[in-house]
């Protein structure tokens, strides 16, 4: 079920903004995560008037409160997507910047493993696959 932006801001105890609201807007559109210029385009096209560092607090108030992950996938960027998306990893066409998520992580019994065998508390993982996607393979 997915939250209206101004519920999901209010249940995070933050200021209601028209900058959080059309960014939560945005990340709840996309399939795939986001950089900080795609967001500035979408509030540009949406004529809200906001600069560069308004967009980074917001961003970072959002992974404050948990709403948002931030990824680095080797682009020289981050990238955002919501954190109340089901766990997923990515494929990542390194000719075209596609990105494509990918369900089904079998990784949990990996994590058990380990954590028996080594005592290591593991909180979380990421994992992020390069290559070519079918179209740049043509």
């Amino acid at each position: 079920m997915k939250i209206e932006p101004i519920q999901l801001i209010k249940n995070n105890h933050l200021k209601n903004t028209a900058a959080r609201v059309a960014i939560l807007e945005f990340l709840q559109k996309n399939s795939e995560p986001v950089d900080v210029l795609e967001i500035m385009n979408y509030l540009k096209k949406k004529d809200l008037k906001t600069n560069l560092t308004t967009v980074y607090r917001v961003l970072d108030s959002f992974l404050t409160v948990g709403l948002v992950k931030k990824l680095e996938l080797h682009e020289g960027k981050y990238r955002y997507e919501l954190s109340s998306l089901k766990h997923h990893h990515h494929l990542v066409c390194q000719n075209c910047g596609k990105i494509e998520d990918i369900e089904n992580c079998s990784l949990e019994t990996l994590e058990e493993k380990i954590t028996k065998r080594s005592e290591f508390l593991i909180k979380h993982h990421s994992l992020e696959f390069y290559g070519l996607c079918k179209d740049c393979r043509k």
